[in-house]
């Protein structure tokens, strides 16, 4: 595929756009970080904010003039408003505001929907033309490309289609390059999107670009309808990061060009970056990344039905609609009471253990899976002590670093409310008998920095596994000390991590038992120098 250049448009809106979703603020050190990352991937055009009317990207916009960003593949571009209605385009502080962030491109926003031109606005429609038409021949005549985001543009078309053509006449006739038809309220279906956008293309010839809102879940699709119909320029969020339910997402679009219309809309080595870029920025936003996002997330190749393994060992493209390497992810099998002697032989690939040698243990552990699961086990998460698992039925576990004598835990409730747990552990560790008592804020920090203490002279890599996170979860429908819990321990030891589960009708053994398999799946990566 030959790159398109500036026949197709990616416009990237994450930092103007997207910064409106409920719980994220960019400080301005995060919105060149997340511009320095949207460049790396290729796209065409970045949108940094509005100068002027937010304080944060008017002081953006200054250090990325002042050298701050050095942009390879993107253009920078301010976004803001049209002159105001009786006022001089020269004198109006909104327009001028745009010059001075010194930006290469404007998208300057327009009202579409003649119900929005009377009631919000209080003007007329030729008086709305007439700010488009000389805010744009403006901005020109200064030197800038013009793209024009038609606000309410669907709707208003369905209301009065002649007054929303004559909004983009306007823009053209200011000398605006791309005319965009927004779905503001994100309410449109693909098909009747993109009657209408072929309907616009056919009409005026214009070049013609697609903004979408999520409202109805169809802001890719509509997006994606949106190209087919006819727009070469597309504006999109990372993540689909947005207000309300979000904007069309920059990966899925840009994954769905690609692989499956065809158009090389970045450059060519990007492609396999989605994945990395897309958990990059979802880090700045402190946001967990979505595990079901299409493309990048974590489950989008991610396999648990039997019958799906059993494709899947025999041609892994029978169950995966491109190849996860394409865009830099990765096809995993998981385990669950779901899973056959397929699942597990994939599974055991994965983990350098050959299953198939030994069909007699993979057998067993086939069976012993669904057992524990059907206990309240959980393996799909927990790939460590899956591991363990399998090596055991192997026989390819070495003996544990250690061996519980016993634990004791403890709680005590003092008159001014403080609660101290401690536990004491008594472990055998090379060759010793062990015995280690330490304090927590509850019982399972207690026990884990009981155990560490127990350790550590022993284990000199045991001081570089910290705890990344801990769930808790009551699985069944009984109450208090009848229930059953299952723990889910993340490990890491700052180059990898790892996830272990136990499960107990008292949640300490079962935090122990999480916890126990952490150490003990480190163990099998630490060389004997190490120890």
């Amino acid at each position: 595929m030959t790159p398109l250049g500036d026949s197709f448009h990616v416009f990237d809106t994450t930092l103007r756009d997207g910064a409106q979703r409920e719980g994220i603020s960019y400080s301005v050190n995060d919105k060149l970080a997340v511009a320095r990352l949207l460049d790396s991937l290729g796209v065409g055009f970045i949108e940094g904010g509005w100068p002027g009317a937010m304080p944060k990207d008017t002081e953006f916009f200054a250090r990325a003039a002042a050298g701050e960003l050095t942009l390879k593949h993107a253009q920078l571009v301010a976004f803001g408003s049209t002159r105001k209605a009786g006022v001089k385009v020269e004198e109006d502080a909104q327009v001028r505001a745009l010059l001075e962030a010194r930006t290469p491109v404007v998208t300057l926003v327009a009202k579409s929907d003649r119900r929005h031109i009377e009631r919000a606005l209080r003007t007329d429609v030729a008086e709305n033309c007439a700010m488009v038409r000389d805010t744009v021949s403006f901005l020109v005549n200064e030197g800038r490309r013009v793209f024009l985001d038609a606000e309410h543009f669907f709707d208003g078309f369905a209301y009065d289609p002649d007054t929303a053509l004559r909004v983009l006449e306007s823009a053209v006739e200011g000398g605006a390059d791309v005319v965009v038809l927004c779905d503001t309220n994100g309410g449109q279906l693909p098909l009747g999107l993109a009657e209408t956008v072929a309907d616009v293309v056919a009409r005026t010839g214009f070049r013609v670009g697609i903004h979408c809102q999520d409202d109805t879940s169809c802001a890719v699709a509509n997006t994606i309808a949106a190209v087919q119909a006819g727009a070469t320029h597309v504006q999109c969020t990372a993540n689909g990061y947005g207000e309300r339910a979000g904007n069309a997402d920059l990966f899925a679009v840009v994954g769905n060009l690609v692989t499956k219309l065809g158009l090389q809309v970045l450059p060519h080595e990007s492609l396999a970056e989605l994945t990395r870029v897309s958990h990059a920025l979802a880090e700045i936003a402190n946001i967990a990344p979505d595990t079901h996002q299409a493309y990048v997330g974590s489950s989008a190749f991610a396999h648990k039905a039997g019958l799906h393994a059993s494709a899947i060992k025999v041609d892994p493209e029978l169950y995966n609609h491109i190849d996860p390497d394409t865009v830099g992810n990765d096809m995993r099998v998981l385990v669950t009471e779901m899973a056959g002697r397929a699942s597990l032989e994939l599974k055991g690939r994965e983990f350098g253990i050959d299953l198939t040698r030994r069909p007699d243990a993979l057998t067993n552990v086939v069976r012993k899976v669904k057992e524990l699961e059907a206990g309240g086990w959980s393996f799909e998460a927990a790939d460590a002590s899956l591991e363990l698992l399998l090596k055991a039925e192997m026989s390819d576990l070495d003996a544990p670093p250690f061996v519980l004598e016993s634990y004791r835990v403890v709680l005590d409730h003092h008159q001014d409310g403080a609660i101290v747990s401690e536990a004491t552990v008594k472990v055998h560790v090379a060759g010793e008998r062990v015995i280690a008592t330490a304090e927590g804020n509850g019982p399972v920090h207690a026990l884990d920095a009981a155990l560490r203490k127990a350790l550590l002279p022993h284990l000199s890599w045991l001081d570089a596994v910290e705890l990344n996170d801990y769930k808790v979860r009551i699985l069944t429908d009984q109450h208090g000390t009848d229930a059953v819990t299952r723990v889910l321990v993340e490990s890491t030891d700052g180059e990898r991590e790892w996830t272990t589960v136990g499960v107990h009708g008292n949640i300490v053994e079962a935090s122990w038992l999480a916890l126990c398999d952490a150490l003990v799946h480190k163990a099998l990566r630490v060389s004997p120098s190490r120890a």
